[in-house]
């Protein structure tokens, strides 16, 4: 383990799925009137959420908890050896240190030179009392040393100015944890106006551990706490809550996507209130965080870069406007406006936010998880993830109520008043001339003007749709009720098909990925039900700074739907003036294998380079010109490899992908391709498949315009709903949110191609997937003609005799029946042997495993039949361990 008790990736698991579900409340005096009833009033809301906590093996060593407050100027004029500068003027550090003094005079040497270089001061360092005797053994063996150290705001500052320092500051710190300086350093907060006391603790040892928190000269206007339950992860003293400033119940399910955007916008960060500081905040998001530390370090940028606070919790969880009929219109146009400048932080989330001079919660826009509120005629304002957290006479309370989806509650202590939801928001969505801005800026994809359609290739359409993998099936089960019905067709759970890495048929990549669902703590939506919450519009383009935004913020295409029909494609093709397009091959010699696939690769990175330095703002990724020299490189492949390649070169976001391909035709292609960055697709191929079944007339009586319709709806709502079951409402968030994990591609591809995905169980490496594609193009390329005129039968969905193997077989399947009508047991022994059989044909990963069995023990060689029967009832020795006649002797 490190430092913070956090394993390293090993096995089957890895520190990057760590997700915690939690109790979240505050108290405030709405007046900002100080206290120290405040802080205690905090911790015993604390105490009542501890059923929404949780602690490991050891009931004394908790998943994490801790208070938030406002600095206690009083509380360290008493309590310090070193005068201290007029309140709101130092700052006040809250850091785990190493438990060995070498190390923390090494960290604050070192921690005082970067405040000296930022231009601030130290004034001194102080060792927080601490009192571990109520931890558990596991607390204690990562328990840090915890200290507090406070720097004076050099002259000519405000406080904002000063705040953006500090963050700064603490920013460069992080490069202090290391083994050879400090392991165990973290600066908790640092702040001129907040404090957090948080640790590795249940949530009756907060105050505790903490005898600071016992101290009546210890006072707050506002306590936000937090009792933490970690999901299936690792508690740690860095990721108890609250942070600096959120303390979060739920999950964050787009992270990944988020992260990746985050990390990709980067280098565009340009702002007037940091000045060249901004190079000095990179990376902005830590990525060994939890999602909800995570959010709290995009929250923290956006506020101290310019914006309030609960104008940057709009941006981040943003309420369902798309269609929201009855929405004001200045508000709809603020979020369709930073729509343009960031996708929304999409899941199931209550996050209780503040700054020191306010106080605010907010629910995602699907209302899942409670939080409910008190107000009492002292002017008290009591919220917790229930009722009840804090006993209130039922003459004092004036009102109670609860959050609702998408609305914020928001306390102004320097109003002195609750600020209402319809208050806050029209203030800051008429701030600015959002909607005049949209009319300038945003263009609409049919605003566009229309261009020729490119004529279908030379080559004919059976000979491409067998270069592309297409199979009878898949126009008859898949494509068929889409076009006709414009819905997904309807099936069965499950599958008795091999996995892609144990199948003898070159399988698409697709195949070798599945979508990760909703889990116990995010709930999937209803998106049939539920609406008017999701959305499938998208904008491409090149994104400008987020920190700075300007009117020309919004210079992007604004797609209804990510599935582009040949008409649309056409207008990208031709676009000039503020929007430039390029048509990037994506094709490789196949019989250069492995080495020609990794080169095209290469190739096709460098060329968007290129294009991206010439001011190109859509790339568009096309396999129209296959033949039989040039075959396709896999489409998600070469959407991922190049989505990553431009995340790790810092320019993801100066470029809109488009992707013209004949491969995707299913919904779980086209969830697949967004997944992994594609901002719209054009599946040329499906179409004209369409057109061809209708000129047959063979399965399709519909016109070739309606039929395409159709079945870009039917995508569209496919994609929704697959998003919706992870919990995830647009399609903004689910672009590039990576919700899937690989079964059977090896590492170095993920690596290379498919960075931060779980690939649990490796197998097939580059050279397969070259194979896999070769082999699919030679099929429709080969050296003599074989069969040019019958697509595969394909087998998938339903066995057939040169199709996909099934491990019920018609065999098995009538041997069992028989079997159970005759009541014969060797007819079952043969079904039996069939399925063994066919498992060891690598059917499952169950079938690749053997069992060694273990020897009986004679009952000679063992202890008299009291002994035996002993042990068997203590768990010393089991049941299957023992021979017949020990078996016989037990029975007796």
């Amino acid at each position: 383990m490190n430092s913070n008790s956090i394993p390293a990736k090993q096995g089957l698991y890895d520190p990057q799925f760590e997700h915690d579900a939690c109790g979240v409340g505050f108290i405030v005096q709405m007046k900002g009137q100080a206290s120290h009833a405040i802080v205690e009033q905090g911790l015993t809301i604390l105490l009542n959420l501890d059923h929404r906590g949780a602690c490991g093996a050891e009931k004394n060593s908790g998943d994490g908890a801790g208070i938030l407050l406002q600095i206690p100027h009083r509380f360290f004029q008493t309590h310090l050896e070193f005068d201290l500068p007029a309140a709101g003027t130092y700052g006040v550090g809250m850091i785990y240190s190493s438990p060995d003094p070498s190390q923390r005079i090494a960290s604050r040497s070192k921690f005082e030179q970067i405040v000296a270089e930022e231009g601030q001061r130290v004034l001194g360092w102080r060792d927080v009392p601490t009192d571990h005797s109520s931890l558990g053994a596991t607390a204690r063996a990562s328990e840090p040393f915890v200290q507090q150290v406070f720097i004076a705001c050099a002259e000519g500052l405000d406080q904002l100015a000063f705040e953006r320092k500090l963050y700064v500051i603490r920013k460069r710190s992080h490069s202090l944890r290391r083994p050879d300086i400090d392991p165990s350093w973290y600066p908790s907060s640092l702040s001129s106006r907040t404090i957090v006391y948080k640790g590795m603790l249940m949530p009756v040892q907060v105050g505790q551990y903490y005898p600071d928190l016992q101290n009546p000269d210890l006072e707050s206007a506002l306590a936000l706490v937090h009792s933490r339950f970690s999901t299936n992860t690792f508690p740690s003293w860095e990721r108890s809550h609250p942070y600096r400033y959120i303390a979060h119940n739920g999950e964050i399910n787009t992270l990944r996507g988020n992260i990746n955007w985050m990390h990709a916008r980067q280098s565009l960060f340009e702002s007037e209130l940091f000045g060249a500081d901004i190079q000095k905040i990179r990376p902005v998001i830590n990525i060994d965080g939890s999602d909800s530390l995570i959010f709290d370090n995009a929250l923290e940028l956006l506020t101290l870069a310019g914006r309030s606070l609960p104008h940057a919790v709009m941006m981040m969880i943003p309420e369902p406007w798309a269609a929201h009929e009855s929405m004001d219109e200045a508000k709809k146009a603020f979020y369709e406006y930073h729509s343009c400048l960031m996708e929304p932080w999409d899941g199931p989330a209550s996050i209780a936010f503040t700054d020191g001079t306010m106080m605010g919660a907010v629910l995602d826009r699907n209302g899942l998880r409670p939080s409910r509120y008190y107000v009492t005629k002292d002017d008290l304002v009591i919220m917790a993830s229930e009722a009840g957290v804090l006993p209130i006479e039922p003459e004092r309370i004036a009102f109670k109520g609860r959050l609702q989806p998408g609305r914020m509650f928001l306390v102004d202590m320097q109003a002195g008043r609750i600020v209402s939801d319809a208050e806050i928001k029209q203030e800051i969505a008429t701030a600015q001339p959002y909607r005049q801005w949209l009319d300038q800026h945003l263009v609409e994809l049919s605003q566009l003007p229309d261009a020729p359609v490119e004529m279908p290739s030379s080559l004919s359409l059976m000979q491409r749709q067998m270069a592309f993998g297409y199979t009878f099936e898949q126009l008859r089960l898949l494509l068929t009720p889409m076009a006709r019905d414009g819905v997904e067709a309807i099936g069965s759970m499950g599958a008795d098909t091999p996995l892609a890495v144990l199948s003898d048929r070159p399988k698409l990549l697709y195949d070798y990925f599945q979508q990760l669902f909703a889990q116990v703590t995010n709930p999937p939506i209803d998106s049939i039900r539920e609406e008017i919450i999701t959305s499938p519009i998208t904008t491409i383009g090149a994104e400008r700074s987020l920190l700075q935004p300007e009117p020309e913020s919004c210079r992007l295409i604004k797609l209804k739907t990510p599935i582009l029909s040949n008409e649309e494609l056409a207008k990208l093709k031709q676009l000039h003036g503020d929007f430039q397009s390029r048509t990037l091959e994506i094709l490789f010699d196949p019989k250069t294998r492995a080495a020609g696939l990794e080169a095209a690769m290469q190739r096709l990175c460098q060329q968007a380079d290129q294009a991206i330095a010439a001011g190109i703002s859509i790339l568009i990724l096309s396999d129209r010109n296959i033949s039989r020299e040039q075959a396709a490189i896999p489409a998600l492949l070469a959407v991922s490899g190049l989505h990553h390649h431009l995340i790790r070169a810092g320019s993801r976001t100066r470029v809109g992908l488009v992707l013209e391909s004949g491969e995707p035709r299913e919904v779980h292609h086209y969830a697949l391709l967004l997944g992994y960055g594609c901002g719209a697709i054009n599946p040329y191929l499906a179409f004209e498949t369409l057109e061809a079944m209708i000129a047959q007339g063979s399965l399709l009586n519909i016109e070739p315009a309606t039929a395409c319709k159709n079945y870009i709806k039917a995508a569209t709502k496919g994609i929704t709903k697959v998003a919706s079951k992870i919990g995830i409402s647009t399609l903004q968030s689910y672009r590039g949110a990576q919700i899937f994990e690989a079964i059977g591609l090896n590492q170095s591809v993920i690596d290379a191609y498919f960075a931060w995905t779980a690939s649990r169980i490796e197998g097939a490496d580059l050279a397969v997937i070259a194979q896999e594609a070769a082999l699919r193009h030679y099929h429709a390329f080969p050296d003599r003609e074989v069969n040019g005129h019958n697509l595969d039968v394909g087998g998938e969905y339903q066995w057939r005799k040169d199709g996909e193997a099934h491990l019920f077989s018609p065999e098995t399947i009538h041997t069992l029946q028989k079997a159970v009508r005759e009541g014969s047991y060797d007819l079952y022994k043969k079904y039996a042997l069939l399925v063994n059989e066919q498992n060891q044909k690598h059917f499952t990963l169950r079938g690749l495993l053997q069992f060694q069995p273990r020897q009986p023990i004679p009952i000679e060689a063992v202890e008299p039949v009291e002994a035996i029967l002993s042990r068997f009832k203590t768990g010393a020795m089991s049941y299957g361990s023992i021979s017949q006649e020990a078996h016989e002797a037990l029975a007796i």
